[in-house]
């Protein structure tokens, strides 16, 4: 296998607690060295991800990076232990990671379901808002130029994206990017209220393509496209219409890249004019077997697990395909999604 250290791009899917897969990606991206990472786009978790890896790059190269991602899981988990919504013994002698046997989860899923975050939660309290100020320096975000970075939110007035640019990234951002209508109040900037970037795209993939010198981009993808079993309780109906939903737009993207490579390869289209994009994708088989209850499940080991996951997951892929970046893409777009 030809070393690198190779040119990527990186799209950042959310998926609550499920985020900290992606988090042991970046961890093993980070320490091979063999890439260079142009451009990250990220949602939700993924927005989270996103710039904490900013942050640490800026100040102390991807070294800095992995401690800074490190540092902020950590600190995820720290306040998550003051919160009721636990795993019960039996869940924890079992070695079962969902919360859904969880009294104060089950109480909280049932007053989410009919009431709003306007009703149960008036003072917009969101503990998550004070982990990301606390630990991310949206300054050195802001003035990281070793990446292209951009985060998505979902206008909720027009129901049109919102991508924010480096520039444009604050705490605000960050939070609306994440912010499920169900749990938490609509975040508003300059007047106008977003929600989770993720029922637009998770995450988008377009602001890689023009941004940045690379025709290769690697999605680290939490949300799985298929399941070969029928969802039959309630909370599996509900889990898989939510995979569904948010990996909806980003079907789309990626239906509409294979089309333009297809037209760039048959020679409809000029090279000089269209930039024939390379996909790749780490991920996460491991993470199929979870309840969806689970991603609100931040305890250290489990956020640790899934770290240990995201890494290994990392380090399969760039075994398999890093000959193909730069050259192919990695993944069969008119295979997997038409």
């Amino acid at each position: 296998m030809t070393k690198g250290p190779k040119s990527i791009n990186l799209a950042l899917q959310g998926g609550g607690a499920h985020g900290a897969f992606t988090w042991g990606a970046l961890d093993w991206l980070l320490e091979s060295e063999n890439f260079v990472i142009e451009g990250v786009s990220g949602t939700s978790a993924g927005a989270m991800n996103a710039v904490v890896l900013a942050d640490g790059l800026h100040k102390g190269g991807r070294e800095g990076a992995r401690e800074a991602l490190h540092r902020f899981w950590k600190a995820v988990s720290d306040q998550a232990w003051l919160s009721p919504i636990k795993r019960t013994p039996i869940d924890m002698i079992m070695g079962e990671w969902s919360l859904d046997m969880s009294p104060s989860f089950i109480a909280f899923d049932l007053a989410s379901r009919f009431s709003s975050p306007y009703e149960f939660n008036p003072l917009n309290i969101n503990p998550l808002r004070d982990v990301v100020e606390q630990t991310v320096d949206f300054e050195a975000v802001r003035a990281c130029d070793s990446i292209r970075l951009f985060v998505a939110a979902t206008n909720v007035h027009s129901g049109k994206i919102r991508v924010f640019s480096a520039e444009e990234i604050g705490l605000d951002a960050v939070m609306a990017s994440a912010c499920l209508p169900h749990l938490f109040q609509a975040v508003e900037i300059d007047g106008v209220p977003y929600w989770d970037g993720g029922y637009m795209g998770n995450p988008p993939l377009f602001p890689l393509f023009g941004e940045t010198g690379t025709s290769d981009t690697v999605l680290i993808q939490i949300n799985p496209v298929e399941r070969a079993e029928t969802p039959k309780s309630a909370r599996e109906i509900l889990n898989r219409l939510n995979e569904i939903t948010f990996n909806s737009t980003l079907l789309r993207e990626m239906r509409a890249i294979e089309f333009v490579t297809r037209l760039i390869e048959d020679g409809k289209l000029d090279r000089k004019d269209y930039k024939k994009v390379h996909m790749h994708r780490i991920s996460a088989e491991g993470l199929k077997p979870l309840q969806s209850s689970s991603k609100v499940n931040a305890e250290w080991r489990f956020l640790k697990h899934l770290h240990d996951i995201g890494r290994r997951a990392a380090q399969h892929w760039e075994a398999e395909n890093f000959d193909a970046i730069g050259n192919r893409s990695s993944i069969d777009l008119r295979a997997e999604f038409f």
